[in-house]
């Protein structure tokens, strides 16, 4: 039997900086793992991006409802995956799995499958953990716009390190330190959070995060090139 590997793809990198699609990253993306041949199952979760957090933000203006926020994200990623099957065509299942139930279904088909957020206060990362779970993954990889997890914000320190490899600790312990009150919050973009954290943990996977603003890596890594790229995360 071949591998098994869920890819998470974050939202933000569908879209240009005008927040316009990026119809020719999509495209780009999607050429890459059409190649499955040496893959048993193959599964995309999409982020919601920036175009989500626009919609959640805009409803805070009418509500203090968090989790009716949460369906509009949830909404968005779904759209977001039917980008993605209408770029892949035949080799895509056709449907948006809402559930492990549907997700479980889909598996039957021997298809890629492309899937969005299931449910209120659970981010798409989590959902792409809990996925990799179910299907015993032997690795699931995180493309965001950032190169991997560093011991700093690199956006407000310039002496920030990338860390090229974490234990389930050390994360841990970076997560802490920058948890605030907006930790579990609608829309709020973090690489990861405490529910991933946890998920995580139980399942013993190893995790590679890597930048996906360029796909190059990420092709280099999908073809077998075992680089030392980004930050991989394992017990």
């Amino acid at each position: 039997m071949g591998k098994a590997i869920v890819i998470k793809i974050g939202g933000s990198l569908l879209f240009k900086d005008n927040n316009r699609i990026d119809s020719d990253k999509i495209l780009e993306f999607c050429n890459i793992i059409k190649n499955k041949d040496k893959l048993n199952n193959l599964i995309v979760i999409c982020g919601g991006g920036i175009i989500a957090r626009d919609y959640i933000n805009a409803v805070r203006n009418f509500t203090t409802n968090e989790a009716l926020c949460d369906t509009f994200g949830i909404d968005i990623s779904r759209l977001n995956s039917r980008l993605l099957i209408s770029s892949l065509g035949d080799v895509s299942y056709p449907q948006v799995p809402k559930s492990m139930e549907e997700l479980s279904i889909a598996l039957l088909f021997n298809k890629i499958i492309i899937m969005g957020g299931l449910q209120p206060g659970q981010s798409t990362t989590s959902v792409a953990i809990e996925v990799a779970e179910l299907v015993k993954a032997d690795e699931l990889v995180i493309l965001t716009n950032v190169d991997g997890i560093y011991d700093k914000d690199p956006k407000k320190s310039k002496d920030a390190n990338l860390l090229p490899h974490l234990n389930y600790a050390q994360l841990e312990e970076l997560i802490l330190k920058d948890t605030g009150n907006k930790q579990a919050a609608a829309g709020e973009y973090r690489i990861f959070d405490l529910v991933s954290l946890q998920i995580l943990k139980r399942s013993n996977i190893t995790l590679l995060l890597m930048n996906g603003s360029n796909l190059t890596q990420f092709k280099n890594y999908y073809n077998g090139q075992r680089l030392t790229i980004g930050t991989r995360i394992s017990k």
